[in-house]
């Protein structure tokens, strides 16, 4: 071969290594995390409970690709597959338990509305005794006093079924307050959404999501309590203060509600009866211009269900 057939050669050898130099970078997990975020796509719970929730995952997996796209370092596009992912998986979360919100509340309607209708027909059968007596009564001392005895008979049922509710309603009543009792040394506070648990910043690590040993115990005595109430349910709710991105906090505080719902899990409590969203910088309880006041921001909140296992949304 001569030295000017040589030469094209080389040429064609260097355009193909450069064009597979200019593939973009691909891991195993973006893969998982575009096929996670395909899935949630294709669930109509999301589309309908959850649009928030995934156009904030569509944007984690669009920085994710652009990263692959501009064929960054497989670590940083595996770190930014890897916040994909966890977004995408709350979307599921979140569409999920409103659909079994949903779900809850129209199975409620439907009970009020058959108590409803129950309470209806016996109306109206009182009112049908009642109309036959006085027809009765017109017709014959005899039928009138055993109208009145029907009556009377009616009255009895009537008391006896106040009595029940009034001892459902006491019992029910009971049942909070010995709630209310064994979470005492949890300093919960009672609010418009239920029993409300805060597990401070002094329980995590300095920025991180993993709880100390006195977080621990804290997170292991509402567990014992749940044990004892398998009808409650619990949300767990993270937030920070404003120092930082507000990804950098959004990602904290989700890490650190997954801890607290890690915990429970590995405690005994089912999956189904603990859910968690993060809400990172927003809805401070105190201004964020001192280090006590961004102290007071960082914080977990665990809010306890009815005795129904529903909890009011923020």
């Amino acid at each position: 071969m001569t030295r000017k057939q040589f030469t094209p050669t080389l040429l064609v050898i260097a355009a193909m290594l450069g064009a597979c130099s200019s593939l973009p970078t691909s891991t195993t997990l973006l893969e998982q995390t575009r096929s996670d975020y395909q899935a949630a796509q294709n669930n109509p719970k999301v589309a309908h409970y959850a649009v928030l929730e995934m156009k904030q995952a569509g944007d984690a997996l669009g920085l994710a690709n652009a990263a692959a796209s501009n064929n960054d370092s497989t670590e940083k596009v595996d770190k930014l597959a890897y916040l994909a992912k966890q977004k995408i998986a709350l979307t599921q979360e979140v569409a999920k338990q409103k659909s079994a919100e949903a779900d809850v509340a129209s199975a409620g309607k439907e009970r009020d509305q058959m108590r409803l209708d129950q309470r209806t027909n016996e109306a109206n059968q009182s009112r049908a005794i009642a109309e036959q007596a006085v027809g009765v009564a017109i017709a014959a001392r005899d039928s009138a006093a055993n109208a009145e005895s029907r009556a009377r008979l009616a009255e009895r049922d009537a008391a006896a079924s106040d009595r029940k509710t009034q001892d459902a309603e006491a019992r029910t009543a009971e049942l909070e307050a010995q709630l209310a009792a064994q979470l005492a040394d949890l300093a919960a506070k009672k609010t418009a959404r239920g029993l409300v648990i805060t597990l401070g910043d002094v329980l995590f690590g300095t920025d991180l999501a993993r709880m100390n040993p006195v977080g621990m115990r804290t997170v292991q005595k509402l567990a014992d309590v749940l044990q004892q109430h398998p009808a409650r349910t619990v949300l767990i709710e993270g937030f920070t203060d404003s120092t930082g991105t507000a990804a950098h906090n959004q990602e904290l505080s989700e890490r650190r509600a997954m801890a607290v719902q890690k915990a429970l899990h590995d405690m005994g409590v089912a999956d189904q009866r603990v859910s968690m969203r993060g809400y990172g910088e927003s809805n401070p309880i105190a201004a964020n211009d001192s280090n006590e006041n961004r102290q007071l921001n960082r914080r977990v909140e665990i809010v306890i269900s009815n005795a129904n296992g529903l909890i009011a949304q923020r």
